[in-house]
């Protein structure tokens, strides 16, 4: 369990926004507005996001969105994540309305066009750990173990003790270091992305070559020690499928983008907006908490 309480140092929260909001929409299936309109994907993902902020107490925090598939993933691989099926149109119709209320929290969200978020995030981790401050990584998706470093650490919802993923968690999972991902799921494969592995090559396989060759180069430099004579001829068939696997896995941490850390520390919220929202949406609760909110803070500075 993450412990609650103020962080002792700065603490950078970076918050997969699409897949916070997938997870809210199926997680509460039916809620409405007063004006009949679906909201349960708003309320999940601010529960969602609020939970989060109170047990990790970030200093700095950021929603990331994907932006479209990158072009030279789709270069690479045409049939990259087309197995996705369109986004529902009942959680489309909700996406602005959780940006609105990000607006009003004062919470960054950041998304560019043709950019995935994953690299989006991985760009952003790397600054901030250069900046010295550390980061977590709030996904479920299994790319971002890749990330995992002295200066980064994992939140997967899916995690039922809610601990931060180190590189002791990667290697429970996977039987590898967070530096062997790439390698790992090149030869695996990813089937959420449409991306396919070495026939004959599943977790345990790969985890075994990684442990005895140390990486992919080391495994195709010594295919000969292979002892299996399918596991060897089937990695020699999809050498070409591999080292493509690479550079679709592998995420871009150098995006040219301008990032100034403190434009996402903690800022004060939009209150009265907050209260319009939570009003129109008919979120009771939230509105009495943000309420009972002011009045402590109000007594506290005696107002």
């Amino acid at each position: 369990m993450v412990p609650t309480g103020a962080s002792p140092q700065p603490r950078f929260l970076l918050v997969d926004g699409h897949a916070y909001a997938y997870r809210a929409f199926y997680a509460i299936r039916q809620l409405n507005s007063p004006s009949g309109k679906a909201t349960n994907a708003i309320y999940g993902f601010i529960k969602m996001l609020a939970k989060m902020q109170a047990q990790l107490q970030p200093s700095h925090l950021m929603i990331v969105w994907d932006g479209g598939l990158a072009e030279e993933r789709m270069t690479l691989l045409p049939e990259y994540k087309a197995q996705r099926p369109e986004m529902p149109s009942g959680l489309e119709q909700q996406l602005d309305e959780i940006i609105e209320y990000l607006r009003a929290a004062s919470i960054t969200s950041w998304c560019e066009e043709g950019v995935e978020a994953d690299d989006l995030i991985a760009t952003a981790a790397k600054r901030s750990v250069d900046a010295g401050v550390p980061v977590v990584v709030a996904s479920a998706d299994k790319d971002f173990m890749q990330l995992v470093s002295p200066g980064v650490s994992l939140f997967n919802p899916n995690d039922k003790t809610e601990s931060l993923w180190t590189a002791a968690q990667v290697r429970a999972k996977t039987g590898v270091e967070p530096e062997q991902i790439v390698d790992w799921l090149s030869l695996v494969g990813d089937s959420a992305d449409n991306i396919p592995g070495v026939t004959g090559v599943g977790p345990k396989t790969a985890t075994d070559l990684l442990k005895q060759f140390g990486s992919l180069e080391g495994i195709y430099q010594r295919l000969d020690e292979v002892k299996s004579d399918r596991v060897r001829n089937n990695l020699e068939a999809a050498r070409d499928l591999v080292l493509r696997n690479q550079r679709l896995i592998r995420l871009r941490d150098d995006l040219p983008f301008e990032f100034e850390l403190e434009k996402f520390s903690a800022r004060p919220a939009a209150n009265e907006e907050l209260r319009r929202l939570f009003t129109g949406w008919g979120f009771k609760t939230l509105l009495h908490d943000l309420e009972r909110a002011q009045v402590r803070q109000s007594n506290l500075f005696g107002d």
